[in-house]
């Protein structure tokens, strides 16, 4: 009785390792793969609610001596979350999750999920149809023009916040200049100096909600102007051309290869304007070549007007940067930016440089547009601009995207081994074609929805017939997330595509 006694007290004074943390146990982790063993863990206790988003994770020193693991172990899997996107660091405020990993597909797809891909039935899609699909249920989001939202920078954002409450004037709080609060201005102008070799003066530059308001707002100019047509890109971006479309100009289409835009047949569309995306064509992702820019030179030079939507140009991996044509024909081009791509599309703000001809024409629509954009989110901005916080930022923004743009061309190659990838080399997205396969993409994008994952049909952005296609976005996924679409998408196109015999034969 004695020894077992003596024995129970020995045990109690040495406790076995383990967390009441999630009910963490070492000792169920194979050998040699402790971090991967807690990494995964968390990742299941993220995805199922056991740590919902805005909790917060336990001090690395404090589980690692839980656990009685080496504090490394636990700063390494805090880590493979954090380059997830699934938690971030607050500093003071810890480790908080911030993002949720995709749910496990469910075995069939539900109903509601079936219905769902009614979206892709529109045709031509309608005005609505980005609102329909943001809104239709799905597991995951590859679609395009999303950056990596888990990474906003939230201290940052909010320390400048406090510092610009702090210095903020009563005076600052009234009505604002409808081109924009000077400070933004000047930032703006500092940020495309540095970043895209364009040296506006900050009164050039007017603030807009977003490159979408200021196309609105320009499209009302020029048809003041007596403009009736703006030429674009085809395949080009669905939702800029029914902006346009939207206050009264047609959108001839003008075809993109390897090159660009054809500047041969934008002047057979006898239109005065033109809308491009020169840095990195949406959705193709090819860049203006210098004899196609030399030729569209000469026809503005002739009297045509370049509206330069300059959407993504900084997300760039494996080319050297592509100079603006604002920067080479200020007289001609109207440029078109924004943060949306940077930092987050909610912000709402965006900047437009128009040629003098125009430019208190666009400061008039703007002024009986809104009368400006709010200006406390302008001075913070500003503040993150000057401060260097925004170059940070793309840094981070660069290696996370190119990991995620890997992990799906690897994907593809996989799982689409008939699909051909288009402008990997920068950007937020990815175009796929079939080669030899006439099928419908609206279809292949519905079957995938069903699947509990969201693509864009390549035809969605075409004006005339072409090869079959999508449009995936990959900055706003893990990998993880991205590979399990994939696989999915790859599933869909089985169903889709197997059995259509290839052109020709």
């Amino acid at each position: 009785m004695n020894r077992s006694i003596d024995h129970t007290s020995d045990r109690s004074t040495t406790p076995s390792p383990g967390s009441d943390f999630l009910q963490l146990d070492p000792g169920e982790a194979p050998p040699g793969g402790l971090s991967d063993w807690l990494a995964a863990r968390l990742r299941a206790a993220v995805s199922d609610g056991s740590l919902p988003v805005g909790s917060r994770l336990p001090a690395t020193r404090v589980l690692a001596a839980e656990l009685r693991v080496s504090r490394g172990v636990v700063t390494e899997a805090y880590q493979r979350l954090t380059e997830d996107g699934h938690v971030a660091g607050r500093g003071r405020g810890g480790t908080v999750v911030v993002a949720a990993p995709p749910a496990a597909a469910p075995a069939p797809a539900p109903a509601a999920t079936r219905s769902a891909g009614a979206v892709f039935t529109v045709t031509p899609p309608g005005a609505d149809v980005f609102d329909a699909l943001r809104a239709a249920p799905a597991r995951i989001d590859l679609s395009p023009g999303v950056p990596d939202l888990a990474a906003f920078p939230r201290t940052a954002w909010l320390r400048a916040e406090r510092a610009v409450l702090t210095e903020l004037s009563a005076s600052d709080l009234g009505y604002g200049d409808p081109r924009g609060a000077p400070p933004l201005r000047r930032a703006v102008a500092h940020w495309l100096a540095r970043n895209r070799g364009i040296r506006p003066d900050a009164g050039e530059i007017v603030i807009t909600c977003g490159t979408a308001q200021g196309l609105g707002l320009l499209a009302r100019v020029l048809r003041a102007d007596g403009v009736r047509a703006m030429a674009v890109e085809d395949p080009g971006s669905l939702g800029a051309r029914q902006h346009l479309r939207d206050r009264g100009l047609d959108t001839p289409p003008v075809a993109v290869d390897a090159e660009g835009v054809r500047v041969d047949e934008l002047r057979g569309t006898g239109a005065e304007a033109v809308l491009l995306t020169p840095a990195h064509q949406f959705p193709t992702g090819v860049v203006l070549g210098g004899v196609r820019r030399r030729e569209l030179m000469r026809w503005a030079g002739e009297g045509g007007l370049i509206v330069e939507d300059d959407y993504d140009a900084e997300h760039r991996y494996d080319r050297p940067p592509v100079p603006a044509l604002r920067a080479v024909l200020a007289e001609r081009v109207c440029y078109a930016g924004s943060v949306s791509k940077l930092l987050a599309p909610a912000l709402r703000v965006g900047w437009m440089l128009a040629p003098p001809k125009y430019r208190d024409a666009l400061v008039e629509a703007k002024r009986f547009a809104d009368l400006g954009n709010p200006v406390l989110p302008q001075l913070v901005l500003a503040r993150l601009m000057e401060s260097g916080e925004m170059e940070r930022h793309l840094r981070l923004l660069r290696r996370r995207h190119r990991r995620r743009r890997d992990a799906m061309i690897a994907a593809i190659a996989e799982h689409l081994p008939g699909a051909v990838v288009h402008g990997a080399a920068a950007g937020l997205h990815l175009m796929i074609t079939f080669a030899g396969r006439r099928f419908d993409d609206t279809v292949l994008a519905a079957a995938a929805l069903a699947r509990g994952v969201k693509v864009q049909p390549l035809s969605w952005h075409r004006q005339r017939p072409g090869s079959p296609g999508l449009v995936l976005g990959y900055a706003a996924t893990a990998p993880g997330g991205i590979a399990e679409g994939i696989a999915a998408l790859g599933e869909a196109a089985v169903e889709v595509v197997a059995g259509v015999r290839p052109t020709g034969r």
